[in-house]
């Protein structure tokens, strides 16, 4: 049996899988939010910027503004329901007393997140109270059959991803600062990683802005980020933001560039074998 070894990193394959060997890979995850330049094959770590605010902060900010509007999102295990006549169904309390209170949290997370992937977009200007405040609303139906209606926090949570300073406006959420004190919006971040990188390839990078990662999948992100990029960016740089119209592509944008470097027939020239 052969043993084979290789490392990549995440930006790299991300590069691959979108036939790139240079360009500006924006990842968004659920821990965090990685930009690193890619050139010609190699990471530039000196110009890696990154960000705590990730897929599973904006989850948690959702559900903290739900809670404040007074919408308790009742976890899965807690309850089942019962079709008590045709297309009516009842729901019926079930008690699990040994159930941890990280448990439970984690599943009111899963609920909140499937909130946050089915009705948040990114808004086309940055958020403010007063516009936003008679959006209409968006209806979302609860596992329990609870039926909730969404307004602004559909903008407002995506919008953190632009201006972290919106956490300090959800109850509950005040002492981010403290943790992250120099947290930065995406379009700052692309721009100062951009910046430290060679004059000669500034351009290349403008051009080629990929995203990556679940949290790039948000709705209108992709405009959102170039439409930021283009006021921000220097008059002369032609911005284009690149992401596959496929949700799930682009979240395992990773794999499938690991998957075509290894069918490449060069790679086995690359890789470590055990006797190695």
């Amino acid at each position: 049996m052969f043993l084979h070894y290789f490392l990549a990193k995440n930006a790299v394959l991300t590069s691959f899988a979108s036939g790139r060997a240079t360009s500006l890979v924006v990842d968004g995850g659920g821990g965090s939010t990685i930009i690193a330049p890619v050139h010609d094959g190699y990471v530039l770590q000196k110009a890696v910027a990154s960000s705590p605010i990730g897929g599973e902060l904006l989850t948690d900010c959702l559900l903290k503004s739900l809670e404040s509007k007074g919408v308790m999102i009742k976890p899965r295990y807690s309850f089942k329901r019962k079709e008590i006549q045709l297309g009516v169904c009842q729901t019926v309390d079930l008690d699990f007393p040994s159930t941890t209170e990280s448990y439970r949290l984690y599943s009111q997370r899963v609920i909140a997140s499937d909130i946050k992937e089915c009705v948040c977009r990114a808004p086309d200007t940055p958020y403010d109270e007063s516009s936003y405040s008679n959006i209409p609303m968006t209806p979302y139906e609860l596992p329990d059959g609870q039926t909730i209606e969404i307004g602004a926090d559909r903008f407002k949570i995506p919008d953190i991803l632009f201006n972290p300073s919106l956490i300090q406006t959800i109850p509950g959420m005040e002492n981010f600062v403290e943790i992250a004190p120099n947290a930065r919006g995406l379009p700052q971040m692309a721009i100062e990683s951009i910046n430290k990188c060679d004059v000669d390839i500034r351009r290349e990078l403008y051009s080629s802005i990929l995203l990556a990662g679940g949290t790039a999948s948000m709705q209108q992100l992709k405009e959102r980020l170039e439409k930021d990029l283009l006021e921000e960016s220097p008059q002369a740089a032609r911005v284009k933001v690149l992401a596959s119209g496929n949700a799930t592509e682009r979240r395992f944008s990773v794999w499938i560039g690991g998957s075509i470097l290894a069918s490449l027939g060069s790679f086995q020239q690359t890789w470590f074998s055990k006797s190695e």
